[in-house]
């Protein structure tokens, strides 16, 4: 079988190393000349923490875990409170026993799929057009002007999938939003940094964010959730324009919004990197049109808010490779994909359910309200230090209630 996929991130490598491992002939394009270094911190949970150890590459998870131990909200005098320290096994923490950065996420599976002689990278390169999608093959245009044909098109470019746009109707798409943006960067650490999630709620439904990395660096984040009409259209054209557009629009923003906001701006012009997303849900009616399949954030992105899309990425490319593994040489992959989403949407479905008070719980207007959110949380981190309530909470921390399906070609746990 000889499968496209589009994007080199998450959810497409790891499709790589296991259809390689059942005998595909894979090319992975990717319009970055090289991958993103570091990213922002995802999580690693559930199922997909079993398919990383077929994958036999825990170690190197290990080795590039983000060093935090754990979560702590700061109050309004700057002063650490509430503590939730990660404890293996349990789920009673923000942080993720298993924390690392996107980014050393994605070069781990991109070492591991490199070298193998079914794999090929093509970087610097876009499908520049599907020229068809029918039954007997998928043919594309790519951005250098080579037309190739293969037996399957991969969708594994994002939340804002190209390949998605071009092969789906619109109604198959449904974007949900949230009412809340989130901007990223990376600050230089200082020797009054911790290696703690630190959370601060501002006023006016903003939130200040630092995290430790194992790269000596400080990750920071603003979240926000426009409270009028003005707000909103501010941050929607801002999120549709250019960095320091957006740059302005945070300094008007934040200047006031207290604790560590002026250093995290002060620092902003100068990071290698910075993020500006809007958060919102993607839900799509069917997964798949003939050959061509959505994977990841661009069938189902959860947000960040569900700390699922990494997993189910990872878990989804498992399933996928897992029922095309099951086709006999020649046949049509619809079989295999309808299983698929039979297999995962169940899943992709419950992690997506996000209460209607969130994120707007998080995001005080009022001081009143802040003291109400910090007083709950206070509360719930002295239940949770509670030993017999940390070992309940560890029966069910790294479930996510999935029974990941076995399937023969993947059965020598590590090797391809």
């Amino acid at each position: 079988m000889r499968v496209l996929i589009s994007g080199a991130g998450i959810a497409g490598p790891t499709l790589a190393w296991f259809l390689a491992k059942a005998g595909a002939r894979v090319t992975i394009v990717e319009k970055r000349r090289s991958l993103l270094p570091h990213g922002q911190n995802v999580d690693i949970q559930g199922s997909a923490i079993t398919v990383i150890k077929k994958m036999g590459l825990m170690d190197q998870v290990r080795r590039f875990n983000t060093t935090e131990k754990g979560t702590q909200f700061i109050n309004p005098k700057g002063r650490p409170f509430a503590p939730f320290p990660v404890k293996e096994g349990s789920s009673v923490s923000f942080t993720s026993e298993f924390e690392i950065l996107r980014g050393d996420l994605a070069a781990i599976f991109h070492e591991a799929t490199k070298d193998h002689p079914n794999v090929n990278y093509l970087f610097g390169t876009t499908i520049e057009e599907v020229v068809s999608n029918d039954d007997d093959t998928v043919k594309v245009e790519l951005s250098h002007g080579e037309v190739q044909e293969f037996d399957l098109l991969v969708a594994a470019d994002g939340q804002w999938s190209k390949v998605r746009k071009q092969c789906f109707p619109p109604e198959y798409v449904n974007v949900v939003p949230l009412g809340m943006y989130v901007v990223y960067w990376t600050i230089p650490r200082l020797p009054s940094d911790n290696d703690w999630w630190n959370i601060y709620l501002a006023l006016e439904s903003k939130i200040i964010t630092l995290r430790p990395d194992p790269h000596g660096t400080i990750r920071a984040m603003f979240t926000r959730m426009p409270c009028n009409d003005a707000q909103r259209k501010a941050w929607l054209e801002a999120s549709k324009s250019d960095r320091q557009t957006q740059g302005e629009l945070l300094r008007r923003e934040f200047a006031d919004a207290g604790w560590q906001a002026q250093r995290l701006l002060d620092a902003m012009d100068q990071a290698p990197d910075f993020y500006f997303h809007v958060m919102e849900q993607i839900k799509m009616s069917k997964w798949s049109n003939s050959r061509v399949v959505c994977l990841g954030d661009a069938a189902h992105a959860p947000t960040p808010i569900t700390g699922m899309g990494t997993s189910l990425a990872i878990t989804g490319a498992y399933v996928l490779a897992g029922e095309l593994s099951k086709l006999n040489d020649g046949e049509h992959p619809s079989k295999a994909l309808d299983a698929y989403e039979s297999t995962l949407r169940p899943l992709v479905e419950e992690m997506q359910k996000i209460p209607f008070f969130v994120p707007a719980i998080a995001h005080p207007e009022t001081a009143w309200k802040r003291s109400l959110f910090q007083t709950f949380a206070w509360a719930l981190s002295k239940v949770v230090a509670i030993p017999w309530l940390t070992i309940k909470f560890g029966d069910e921390g790294n479930s996510d209630n999935f029974s990941l399906p076995q399937y023969p070609s993947f059965d020598d746990e590590g090797s391809m």
